[in-house]
């Protein structure tokens, strides 16, 4: 018997490479059927089975069973699972975006109102040629500073002949208030409608900001009521309101403290600075 099993497996060992695996089942099949073939004796034929016992192995393995001119050689395949492609990243909701990107379009700037008066305090000149002076000095009052004729009547360059021109207002004016907002408009001949709507345009920017405008007048003008107002050699005012969208102006006289303001259109007022300026 030992005889006989022996020669079984030299056979199917040399017959062809089958895998080990096979083989190794074919000896456990032989070893198992050892006690059947033993009853018959060593003598007895034995079927030689060499194809059922490598299927028997295949069959272990999960495999179809292999002709005999096939070589087979289990090679268990690895099918490791493919890693995870990164997931693009969630879209940002509105409101997320809106804080991470703020809106950054310039706002439009606010319409200015169609009519406003500053609050001011006001002082009649203390002297025939103290107009400059005076109108520089109540249309500072309007923003809140206080300054004295005298004290704006040397940096104004001031005498007796009077101040020279708006170009002397613009310079004190800026020396007395932050950020030098005041600037000079000329208007050296007759006024041109585009100088009227400067003149309106400027004198509501400046107003609704809180500043007066001082303007350089000569010659004569009549207000709103029909009051005459003749100033042949030259004068300073202070405009410290408008209404209308600035079509009329309110005027701080400092010649006649009996009347220390009244209305004029922007049009007339235009024509009374013709051949000066103003400080806005």
């Amino acid at each position: 018997m030992k005889h006989h099993l022996k020669r079984q497996l030299r056979r199917i060992v040399t017959e062809r490479p089958y895998q080990i695996i096979a083989g190794s089942a074919a000896a456990l099949v032989l070893a198992a059927g050892a006690g059947t073939v033993a009853t018959a004796g060593d003598d007895a034929p034995v079927q030689e089975n060499t194809a059922a016992v490598a299927d028997l192995g295949a069959a272990r393995l999960g495999e179809q069973p292999a002709s005999r001119s096939e070589a087979r050689i289990a090679v268990p395949q690895a099918s490791p699972s493919a890693p995870a492609a990164p997931s693009a990243p969630a879209s940002a909701s509105p409101s997320a975006k809106a804080a991470a990107d703020p809106d950054t379009t310039p706002k439009a700037k606010p319409k200015p109102p169609s009519s406003k008066s500053l609050d001011y305090d006001y002082q009649a000149q203390i002297n025939y040629f103290y107009c400059g002076p005076a109108a520089v000095r109540n249309a500072l009052s309007a923003a809140g500073i206080e300054r004295s004729q005298d004290a704006l009547a040397g940096p104004l360059g001031t005498t007796e002949m009077g101040t020279n021109s708006a170009e002397d207002t613009t310079r004190v004016l800026n020396q007395q208030v932050k950020g030098n907002p005041y600037r000079t408009r000329m208007i050296p001949g007759s006024a041109t409608p585009a100088q009227m709507d400067r003149l309106q345009a400027d004198v509501v920017e400046a107003i609704s900001n809180g500043r007066g405008v001082v303007a350089n007048v000569a010659g004569t003008a009549t207000d709103t009521n029909g009051g005459w107002h003749s100033f042949p050699g030259g004068h300073y005012v202070a405009v410290v309101g408008y209404k209308d969208d600035g079509r009329i102006v309110r005027i701080a006289d400092s010649a006649d403290p009996s009347l220390p303001s009244y209305w004029v259109t922007t049009i007339d007022l235009a024509h009374w600075i013709a051949s000066r300026g103003y400080s806005a």
